[in-house]
């Protein structure tokens, strides 16, 4: 991607905070966390939905729009490089509407996934509000800004729950379909009417289509593929005709972008080792943990029926109450990383974190069977989570030039995106070889829970290994000063 920019001239430098950076800001934020906000409410509403429409895929509820929204980063990114971010989150924002829509009035469950997977085309408007960040704040509140988008999400965590507690309890699951209606509206109407568009352009450029698909057509075929293992067999023609599909059209990819003039992900900014293995590291911390959702949803919300289902057969409201004291170590803990970050080399605290939520969700594979145990496990995962989604961004920050922020934002958010989804998958695949089908419906027994917890905590264990390949890297107060700093 193209670094030429056209000549604008700058922003005013405002020296105090005015009302129109506070609309801004709230409007920026709720943009980037309704992101969190739908994955939480939709991982809470897959039990609800799975017995309703009685089926045995209720993991592509939630992965078919993780994978929409993932094929689609780059191509935003792009987009919004060449023809202002603001526009382009307007554009994906106008696409989710249209999918929350159709999911919504869906009576069917294949047009109910349709809906969804429209609706994850909404994702990348969270890359793009923290990219904007930049460009619309005064210098001086770019720090401030950008802080307060990233550390939402803990408010996201301890009332999320609340909310979905309420909508499922007291008006089933087409009320959190009806939400996400209304917050995607919501996004679009704040964006247009308090957010100034971007000053900054490309001076150039073209889409790299090519690239983009034959990335999205590779990590579509993946996990796909895995999905349907169990049902084609790990060993058969089906299955490995997908793999070796999907490895060809990565193997194209780097052909193709090696090539290409503008490439959607320029192989010379990833080849550098201090890139490539934050990326690596951060990437696999954050699927980890995101992928994490499904799995511990689906214990809580799951009835409890002999021999069938061995859900805890939670309330939502329960569950928000039990896993609340998690969600404020998620908020304490980003917050304390935060402070950290300016004294301790960011690769211990990513490695710390991802051990902590090892440990976690390690103890979890045999403590998850009341509200007692599932605190216990929240009070070390926790602690973890909050110092990974804290320092990933901070990372960016060392190890890339101001110039390139937003690219290596956008990368690191694409390999969070694939993680996030493989992980998830195999979760269930797992939880499925452990499971029992009645009367259309996929239940799970608790050794599927075990296996899936045990996943979780191994890829959080792996990421703290790969965190020991980060060579070291300025600190965030050496880190080069500019806008995107």
């Amino acid at each position: 991607m193209s670094h030429a920019q056209t000549a604008h001239a700058p922003l005013p430098e405002d020296t105090d905070f005015r009302p129109r950076h506070a609309f801004t800001l709230v409007s920026l934020l709720w943009t980037v966390q309704l992101v969190s906000l739908v994955g939480m409410l939709g991982g809470n509403a897959q039990a609800k939905v799975a017995i309703h429409f009685h089926t045995t895929q209720i993991a592509w509820f939630t992965l078919v729009g993780v994978l929409a929204g993932t094929f689609a980063i780059p191509f935003a990114a792009k987009a919004g490089a060449m023809y202002g971010k603001k526009r382009v989150i307007l554009i994906v924002a106008l696409l989710g509407l249209v999918g929350d829509l159709v999911a919504a009035l869906a009576t069917d469950y294949g047009v109910l996934l349709v809906g969804r997977c429209i609706a994850g085309l909404y994702t990348p408007a969270a890359m793009l509000a923290f990219a904007i960040t930049r460009d619309v704040f005064p210098r001086h509140l770019v720090g401030l800004a950008s802080g307060l988008l990233g550390g939402a999400v803990g408010l996201v965590a301890l009332t999320g729950p609340f909310l979905s507690g309420w909508l499922l309890d007291d008006h089933g699951f087409r009320a959190v379909l009806w939400f996400m209606v209304g917050g995607t509206l919501l996004s679009l109407l704040l964006v247009a009417v308090f957010v100034p568009e971007s000053p900054i352009r490309e001076g150039h450029g073209r889409m790299d289509w090519p690239g983009g698909i034959l990335l999205g057509g590779a990590i579509t075929a993946i996990v796909y593929a895995i999905g349907k293992g169990s049902d084609w067999g790990w060993t058969s023609g089906e299955f490995i005709a997908y793999i070796a599909g999907s490895l060809v059209a990565l193997a194209l990819f780097v052909v193709v972008e090696s090539r290409t003039a503008e490439p959607l992900l320029p192989l010379a900014l990833v080849r550098r080792r201090q890139v490539w293995t934050v990326l690596l590291a951060t990437s696999a911390a954050t699927g980890a943990i995101y992928g994490v959702g499904p799995v511990l949803q689906l214990l809580a919300l799951m009835p409890k029926i002999p021999t069938i289902s061995d859900g805890l057969g939670w309330s939502a409201t329960h569950n928000a109450w039990v896993t609340a004291p998690m969600s404020v170590l998620i908020i304490a803990a980003a917050v304390g990383t935060g402070v950290l970050a300016r004294r301790v080399d960011a690769r211990f605290l990513l490695g710390g974190g991802a051990v902590l939520a090892a440990v976690g969700y390690g103890i979890g594979t045999q403590l998850h069977h009341s509200a007692s145990e599932f605190i216990t496990m929240g009070v070390v995962a926790g602690v973890g989570m909050g110092m990974i989604v804290s320092i990933v961004p901070i990372m960016i920050i060392e190890v890339v030039a101001p110039e390139e922020q937003a690219l290596a934002n956008g990368a690191q958010s694409l390999g969070q995106g694939v993680a996030q989804v493989l992980i998830a998958q195999l979760a269930f695949v797992l939880m499925a070889q452990h499971g029992k089908e009645l009367k259309g419906t996929q239940f799970y027994l608790d050794a599927g829970f075990t296996n899936g917890l045990w996943l979780i905590a191994g890829c959080c264990a792996v990421a703290a290994l790969l965190a020991l390949l980060i060579p070291k890297v300025k600190r965030l107060d050496d880190a080069e000063a500019g806008q995107a700093a």
